[in-house]
């Protein structure tokens, strides 16, 4: 078990350092300037000697290795740099746009699990042939909705058209019921067929027809013994699916105008800010990784066999 924990968390730590060293170089090349961008400007009236000054200040004229290295050196003791657009730290930025963000991404992730259960249960607790049929074909349905056309048609319906959910001065709970929404829909869509599959895959098993013969309910044999077993795929997607959460959380954001990292986001690669940028990437890639890992962790726990396996090589 040692030997698999350390495996893990090895993999975790070598995913972040590559995602790191890939962000970095790709924000090194990226057209444009932040310094040149902001200082630059007529009203500055600034000589180029204080711009060059400027730039050595910010560590803008080493050579690629070196800004590399103090990048990282950075990171490891909790420095995120400094924004050159907005003047401060880039960990305050953070520590004000951050948890919004992330109370969205989980709401979103919380919801379309529990979307997904519900899927699945309905299709196979119905007996009408049709409407199986019917909650089968939604996800399909779902997985083609584009994050910002879901998110302005459910503005349009429930708050125009319904008037159930107010987008002009809403509550602290309320503003964030259609975002969760325009989050959670395309999300549970890959879910709920993976794990509708299974279950009809685990359905065809022998214990099953067992367990049938001897009198228990279709309901009791699907919650006992069928969800466990068709839940492990699942849970492997939805730790992948977690970073399209982030990404489209960005997107949610920016329709309903709510503060986050996706405004963030916007600002950064408006202005090049590449220190914005750099950390939101890191951030992004330590929530997606700390959710596969748990969900790694949790296999031994929701499957014995894995756990004898696991102690056995380990």
């Amino acid at each position: 078990m040692v030997h698999y924990l350390l495996g893990r968390f090895g993999q975790a730590l070598a995913v972040l350092a590559l995602t790191f060293t890939a962000a970095f170089l790709l924000l090194q090349v990226l057209p444009g300037d932040a310094i040149m961008i902001k200082f630059m400007a007529p009203e500055m009236a600034l000589t180029p000697e204080q711009i060059a000054d400027i730039r050595a200040a910010y560590g803008a004229d080493l050579p690629l290795w070196e800004r590399y290295l103090s990048t990282v050196g950075q990171f490891l003791t909790g420095n995120f740099g400094y924004s050159i657009q907005a003047g401060v730290p880039v960990s305050k930025l953070l520590l004000t746009n951050l948890p919004s963000t992330l109370l969205l991404a989980s709401l979103g992730f919380t919801a379309a699990l529990i979307l997904t259960i519900l899927l699945a249960a309905a299709s196979n607790m119905t007996g009408m042939g049709w409407l199986r049929a019917g909650l089968q074909a939604l996800p399909s349905l779902f997985i083609s909705v584009p994050v910002f056309w879901l998110g302005i048609m459910l503005i349009q319906i429930f708050s125009f058209q319904l008037g159930l959910v107010s987008v002009i001065s809403p509550g602290p709970v309320e503003k964030l019921v259609l975002p969760v929404m325009t989050l959670a829909i395309p999300i549970s869509a890959p879910l709920a067929q993976i794990l509708m599959r299974n279950i009809d895959q685990v359905l065809t098993q022998p214990f099953v027809a067992v367990a049938r013969a001897k009198g228990a309910s279709r309901s009791w044999v699907l919650w006992r013994h069928v969800a466990r077993n068709a839940l492990l795929p699942t849970l492997t997607i939805a730790g992948v699916l977690f970073g399209e959460l982030l990404a489209g959380a960005v997107v949610t954001e920016a329709v309903f105008g709510l503060s986050g990292l996706g405004g963030l986001t916007y600002q950064a690669v408006g202005n090049h800010d590449t220190a914005v940028l750099q950390a939101i990437v890191v951030i992004s890639a330590l929530a997606f990784v700390t959710i596969n890992l748990i969900v790694d962790l949790l296999y031994p726990v929701l499957d014995p066999r894995l756990g004898s396996k696991v102690g056995a090589t380990a």
